[in-house]
């Protein structure tokens, strides 16, 4: 039995402006690697950005027994406060595998996005609304 090719891969941009996008960017996203380094929390600009290692899923749907990994940025605008769990910034080099990303609204369009990692890590964001990006990354890039 032949193995499926490897083909180059697919790089997406994906915008999310509500709760139903962030939920399909929110699927592209199971099972990432951050490393806590790589969450730049910037409040001067309301944003939060992270650099991350997702798993080629289109890759892993043509039947790849170990798909890539793709280096990728999500970033979040528009966010009024960010708030940690069990994530040591001084831990650079911590990985964290996530698990997915949730949205509650509060008061529309406004609520907190919350960023759910394996270990029980979490980011709380609470946002103006939700604005968010996942963008693939060159492939030669590295995190």
């Amino acid at each position: 039995m032949s193995s499926p090719k490897s083909s180059p891969p697919h790089r997406h941009r994906l915008i999310a402006l509500d709760a139903d996008d962030l939920a399909v960017i929110s699927a592209h996203l199971q099972d990432a690697e951050v490393r806590a380094a790589d969450i730049l929390w910037r409040a001067p600009e309301k944003r939060l950005v992270i650099g991350l290692r997702r798993l080629d899923w289109d890759q892993a749907l043509d039947g790849a027994l170990s798909p890539r990994r793709l280096a990728a940025a999500l970033r979040f605008d528009r966010v009024l406060a960010c708030q940690a769990r069990d994530i040591d910034p001084a831990a650079k080099d911590a990985e964290l595998y996530l698990i997915g990303i949730e949205f509650h609204q509060t008061a529309a369009p406004g609520g907190s996005a919350f960023l759910l990692f394996s270990s029980g890590a979490a980011l709380r964001l609470d946002v103006e609304c939700v604005e968010c990006e996942l963008a693939d990354l060159d492939a030669e890039t590295t995190l």
